[in-house]
């Protein structure tokens, strides 16, 4: 898909708010320009509605002015549709065709089984998986012990290469957990499943760090619908928290916090839990709440502290975070217009991830640096970004091309630094990210 970027309008509705806030809180504009670190004569514009506010200039005067969301909630885009459920026009019952080009290109689509055979047999190469025998437990095991221990290789390198690279052995990996399952006894069945479950919701995360947010949320459904098949339903309440970062993407501060707060049943393992109150807390400070942020973010570490499951199972979200909690805190800071905080806080929790995991490094990074750019640190931003963009350019991540824009638009209103002006064009290039 073509990632479009919305351009702001001018409004005086939020100018006229604007100025009537800053007056009750008794600052002139110079005041409130040191604030926020814009000039005096650009907030006067904004003012008047001659300069449509940014998303992120909304949420320092919202923070600045202590409005608790109501200045964001007028940049606030409309809500996007996000599928409740499998995707519309999702297939059920489907074959699974993948194009490997010789010179490197490959395409993955699911196609009905009428489709398959409307092709015509002689245009595909089919094999069989063997006759219906059963599979030795000894067998299936093997399979699945060594079928963990390539996830586990996988996003490792997950961290360093673009998905493109690792996306058609990871589905077919996937597909060859659930044909194997169909030949094995009962509870292998279940483990390889449930392995072939997070292959599948692995899947849909590289797939939107591409850009094509329908077809993650397929195969996040798909993983679901593996988990079921092998007696778990938990892994229902986690595609609620993967559909959630679609809309936290998208700025829909409301979806994603209705999303988050659904996949915190009481039934779900502490862990899903703990992710999806992390998930929540997000969602709360694009809105501008801080005090639902932080809630939501106490009871997040405290349910993430309970360590229960399988100790062999893979993690579920991220395994490169040694305190997931604190970074997201820096993120939230970051969203709820509190620049400074979010920037000492990303400083620690990124001193703590390791070098190697590039992904990581970037994504966090790049929030980072954006902290420093809106604190007025403009030199100390460069100076972060500089060594990430190598980096940017090897994981080509869809997400983190949004904060470099962000990134890209702040400095560009300091374009008399002269780190600014070095920086520029390989970020220009990067900002151009294409996803499809």
């Amino acid at each position: 898909m073509v990632m479009e970027v919305s351009v702001p309008q001018p409004s005086t509705v939020f100018g006229e708010e604007l100025r009537r806030r800053r007056l009750e809180a008794g600052l002139s504009l110079t005041a409130l320009s040191a604030a926020v670190h814009y000039s005096k004569a650009q907030l006067s514009k904004v003012e008047r509605g001659l300069k449509a506010p940014s998303r992120d200039l909304a949420r320092l005067c919202d923070a600045a002015l202590r409005t608790g969301g109501a200045l964001i909630a007028l940049v606030t885009p409309p809500a996007a549709d996000v599928p409740d459920g499998p995707v519309p026009g999702g297939i059920d019952e489907e074959e699974w065709m993948m194009q490997l080009s010789p010179d490197g290109p490959s395409w993955f689509q699911p196609v009905g089984r009428r489709q398959v055979v409307s092709a015509g047999a002689a245009s595909l190469m089919k094999w069989s998986t063997g006759g219906q025998g059963a599979i030795s437990p000894a067998a299936g095991g093997g399979m699945l012990e060594a079928s963990r221990s390539l996830f586990t290789h996988y996003r490792r390198l997950g961290q360093s290469v673009e998905p493109g690279f690792l996306l058609p052995g990871l589905i077919a990996q996937t597909h060859t957990l659930r044909e194997l399952s169909a030949h094995t006894d009962s509870r292998t069945r279940q483990e390889l499943l449930a392995l072939g479950s997070r292959y599948a919701e692995y899947i849909g995360w590289l797939v939107q760090e591409t850009g094509d947010e329908q077809a993650a949320l397929w195969w996040t459904q798909r993983a679901v619908d593996l988990a079921a098949s092998g007696g778990d339903r938990a892994l229902a309440g986690y595609a609620l928290v993967r559909r959630a970062l679609v809309t936290l993407y998208q700025d829909d501060a409301e979806q994603t916090v209705a999303l988050a707060q659904r996949a915190q049943s009481g039934t779900l393992p502490p862990r899903i839990r703990g992710l999806a109150a992390q998930r929540e807390a997000q969602g709360h400070a694009l809105a501008g709440d801080r005090d639902a942020c932080l809630r939501a973010l106490d009871r997040a570490r405290a349910l993430l502290a309970r360590q229960e499951g399988d100790a062999d199972a893979p993690v579920i979200g991220s395994m490169h975070l040694p305190d997931s909690v604190g970074m997201v805190t820096g993120w939230c800071l970051l969203d709820l217009g509190r620049p400074r905080e979010a920037a000492e806080e990303l400083d620690r929790q990124l001193a703590r991830v390791s070098p190697e995991a590039v992904r990581t490094q970037v994504r966090y990074g790049v929030r980072r640096a954006l902290a420093h750019a809106l604190d007025g640190q403009i030199d100390q931003a460069c100076a972060l970004t500089a060594p990430l963009l190598d980096g940017a350019a090897a994981v080509r991540s869809a997400t983190v091309t949004i904060d470099l824009r962000r990134l890209a638009r702040v400095l560009a209103r300091h374009s008399d630094h002269a780190s600014v002006r070095q920086l520029a064009p390989r970020l220009g290039t990067l900002t151009r990210f294409p996803t499809s």
